[in-house]
């Protein structure tokens, strides 16, 4: 395992078979040594996995534990090209503020806990802008921590296209968390 503790291993197969890959670090590319992959284990650290090469396509944000298939990730498909450990920091503290509006209009509100549902906490159909003070977090598209996933880190985000998103539809968030 690296110094930080971060370990993932990918594997061809589900439940864990087949040929795998181990990874204690980034990896821009590491579908050449995998054709598929089925299923992940997470040693150590939190991850996001991402489905093509050179951390681009769509994202998934894994924590310590065992995904057997890849819709335990809610992967989309099997395909897998690269990763990146997530440094949390080690305060523990979690805070965001989310937006109706860009440039952080309109109402404002603060999180410091996970958000099933963005509609029926804060009576928002979208978050338009955010800030992260403290802590890492994920947005989800769809409640109940389902859909497309975009990581935050501690920063200022102006308009979804910020967070990597095409359009405002944020329906759940969590803390990332070891």
């Amino acid at each position: 395992m690296s110094k930080t503790g971060a370990k993932i291993t990918f594997y061809e197969d589900k439940n864990f078979q087949g040929r795998r890959y181990e990874c204690d670090c980034d990896s821009a590319d590491f579908h050449t040594y995998l054709s598929r992959c089925n299923s992940i284990r997470v040693d150590g650290g939190a991850w996001v996995v991402y489905e093509r090469p050179n951390f681009a396509g769509a994202m998934y944000v894994l924590t310590r534990g065992e995904y057997p298939d890849y819709q335990r990730w809610m992967g989309l498909s099997d395909r897998l090209g690269s990763c990146k450990a997530i440094h949390l920091s080690s305060g523990g503290q979690y805070k965001i503020q989310i937006f109706e509006k860009s440039d952080f209009g309109g109402q404002m509100f603060e999180a410091t806990e996970d958000c099933p549902s963005v509609l029926e906490q804060f009576h928002l159909r979208e978050i338009h802008s955010c800030k992260v003070p403290e802590g890492v977090w994920v947005f989800y598209e769809q409640p109940n921590y389902r859909g497309r996933q975009y990581l935050l880190d501690k920063e200022d985000y102006r308009k979804p296209v910020d967070w990597a998103a095409a359009g405002p539809t944020v329906q759940s968030f969590r803390r990332v968390v070891e």
